[in-house]
């Protein structure tokens, strides 16, 4: 039997499936006609599957020291890409890319709050297709462990879970909790229903499922955990099961009946966990389920670095140690919109609109000096010549946008629905919007009158810009939980404007992830009444009632906060671009009505990431929302700026 991880990989991972229907030679990248459906009931699998797999039964196996695949050994060496971090029409770049570098496996989250955005209604269409992002990874050659939670953490809002939740007052998440489990129940009959054809015992490229993500450093149910294996099994999932967990959650987290694996980021980790391993699990294949090899930047701080030497160190150790391995992140993407998440512990911090991660491909898909190193170490390891590394996609810096029209916040609210009328504040998820569901992200404004000056007080989730009439005369937040109101005559318009800044993705006060303003606001310690509440999402919807007659002329001193709009001209066909809001402060860019995500000023994240994909040949719109200052124009660059780095340890 051969020694080489490699050399056992090649032989076991799957040919370059060609579609069917499409002659075994795969689309160009957005050219796949858009009637025909990617499930997997239109492919006819067994002319897709190789003879010596044709007839699958044992699958991924953890029965001793090595994984083994229809009896043969086998050696995971994953990648995670998300499919909702990258354009759709990315996605076929990024995976060869992570088979070119040597890898046989992807790795990827199912984010239940994009999937189900209000309760019963369900989105796998477009950058959501988790169905024909894991068919694309069995045409590239590719074996799948899917996570599907229904926490997955990720760095995303509320770790993945859906806002509307939250409308129970009572809600436990990540427990038994009837209210939560009633949730997981149907949103899961609807998910595994599309999972189950895609698994190996069905021909598909899906060998293992992880169950939940980090529970052990939950752990506030011990019931819960087996629940969710059941609700798995149930429902038709029949390959390998697996745990995930830090060296915070290790001990606790392990499961009667899957396999359990580490997520680590130094060779001193890898030593301890897999020693725990041992001692728990005695002759089980081990993995590394994420070997970090970058990490998460949150506004205010420092660009993260990780040194290409110590992750092939790193790499070449886990391997070492006899270990399968998967890449967190080989691709990290970008947060657009505001699907970002946070952290609280000693203070709150919500993640920048990228997503770099300093990981193995740049956010922008591009090679780095990680990629090379490891590609040459896989390649060292390997039986086979790699496949080719694919051309990377062109950046083109256009000419600035002046935006040349404007429109204030306070002159938008009269072509809005109407607001909701309430007697006390009502937090943005029990909102009366979207079908009762609430309101999961963006902002939300509340209006009432005073009739006097004082000291404003109150809990505001995340942060809150405090007017007077039109003049803002401060913030409300986490830090700052009382401003002084000035000296007002008669009665006057008090607003907050209050941003979800992301809802924290782990950690023990998950649970108390409302956004907005959170019980009464008081005016020198009495509660103000009487509030007029608009939801400002900022969905493509929303910017539909703004209609060009809507709009003015830049004045000279523009009313903050408000909307500005421009156009970006596009003579030849489009590249990947990067932003570049230089003395603008805050806020939120559309492009075409796709939300690209927030910038600010404090760094560390100075472009945001813009997608050729996204932009069109001829005039594209741009509109900016500024909370605070407007620069002269929208500069655009070849090359992302992430502001000043930190080597992580």
């Amino acid at each position: 039997m051969c020694s080489s991880p490699v050399r056992l990989w090649s032989w076991l991972a799957p040919p370059s499936w060609g579609w069917w229907g499409w002659g075994g030679k795969p689309p160009r990248p957005g050219t796949e006609p858009a009637s025909r459906s990617l499930s997997p009931y239109r492919l006819d699998w067994y002319r897709l599957v190789p003879v010596w797999l044709r007839n699958r039964q044992l699958g991924l196996q953890a029965n001793g020291p090595r994984f083994t695949l229809e009896d043969s050994t086998f050696w995971i060496l994953g990648g995670s890409v998300h499919y909702f971090r990258v354009p759709r029409e990315y996605w076929r770049d990024r995976l060869l890319k992570l088979k070119a570098c040597g890898l046989n496996t992807l790795t990827t989250y199912v984010p239940w709050n994009l999937h189900e955005p209000e309760r019963g209604k369900f989105d796998f269409s477009g950058n959501l297709d988790m169905e024909a992002f894991v068919l694309l990874a069995a045409e590239m050659g590719l074996w799948v462990i899917l996570r599907p939670g229904p926490y997955i953490c990720s760095e995303i809002d509320l770790g993945g879970l859906p806002s509307w939740l939250l409308q129970d007052s009572g809600m436990r998440l990540r427990t038994t909790y009837k209210g939560f489990t009633e949730a997981v129940d149907l949103y899961f009959d609807h998910l595994m229903a599309r999972v189950v054809p895609l698994q190996y015992k069905h021909g598909g490229p899906i060998i293992a499922v992880q169950v939940e993500n980090e529970y052990g450093s939950y752990n506030k149910d011990p019931a819960y955990m087996p629940y969710i294996k059941k609700a798995l099994e149930d429902r038709g999932i029949v390959e390998l099961l697996l745990t995930s967990d830090n060296k915070d959650g290790l001990q606790k987290g392990v499961l009667d009946g899957a396999l359990a694996t580490i997520n680590l980021q130094s060779q001193h980790e890898l030593q301890l966990l897999t020693n725990f391993l041992v001692s728990v699990q005695r002759v089980q294949p081990r993995m590394v389920m994420e070997y970090w090899t970058g990490w998460f930047d949150s506004w205010g701080g420092p660009h993260n670095i990780l040194d290409s030497s110590e992750v092939l160190k790193t790499v070449s150790a886990i391997l070492d140690a006899g270990s399968s391995i998967n890449l967190y992140m080989f691709h990290g993407g970008t947060n657009f919109g505001f699907i970002n998440g946070a952290m609280h512990f000693h203070e709150y911090k919500s993640d920048v609109t990228s997503y770099d991660y300093d990981a193995v491909l740049t956010e922008a898909g591009d090679y780095t000096a990680k990629y090379f190193k490891l590609r040459d170490f896989f390649g060292s390891l390997s039986g086979v010549p790699l496949p080719p590394q694919p051309s990377l996609l062109p950046k083109i810096a256009y000419e600035p946008v002046r935006p040349n029209l404007y429109l204030s916040l306070w002159d938008a609210l009269q072509h809005m629905e109407e607001p909701f009328s309430s007697e006390k504040p009502v937090n943005m998820e029990n909102l009366p919007v979207n079908d009762g569901n609430g309101q999961s992200f963006g902002y939300t404004l509340y209006e009432t009158t005073i009739a006097s000056s004082g000291v404003l007080s109150g809990l505001v989730r995340d942060r809150g810009q405090v007017f007077v009439n039109t003049v803002s005369v401060g913030f409300l937040d986490y830090e700052r939980k009382k401003i002084v109101i000035p000296l007002v005559q008669g009665y006057t318009r008090l607003r907050i404007l209050v941003e979800n800044r992301g809802r924290v993705n782990y950690g023990d006060n998950i649970d108390d992830q409302r956004k907005g303003l959170i019980g009464n606001i008081y005016l020198n310690d009495a509660p103000l009444k009487k509030f007029r509440i608009y939801s400002l999402d900022m969905r493509k919807s929303f910017f539909q009632r703004f209609s060009v007659d809507k709009w003015s002329p830049i004045p000279e001193a523009p009313t903050f906060p408000a909307f500005f709009l421009g156009a970006l001209s596009i003579s030849l066909s489009p590249f990947d671009t990067f932003m570049k809001l230089e003395g603008w402060e805050k806020g939120v860019v559309f492009i075409n009505g796709q939300n690209l995500g927030r910038y600010w000023n404090i760094g560390p994240q100075e472009t945001l990431y813009l997608p050729g994909a996204w932009l069109d040949q001829g005039i594209n719109q741009v509109i900016v929302f500024e909370e605070r200052m407007a620069g002269p124009a929208i500069q655009f660059t070849e090359t992302p700026h992430l502001g000043r780095s930190q080597y992580l340890d």
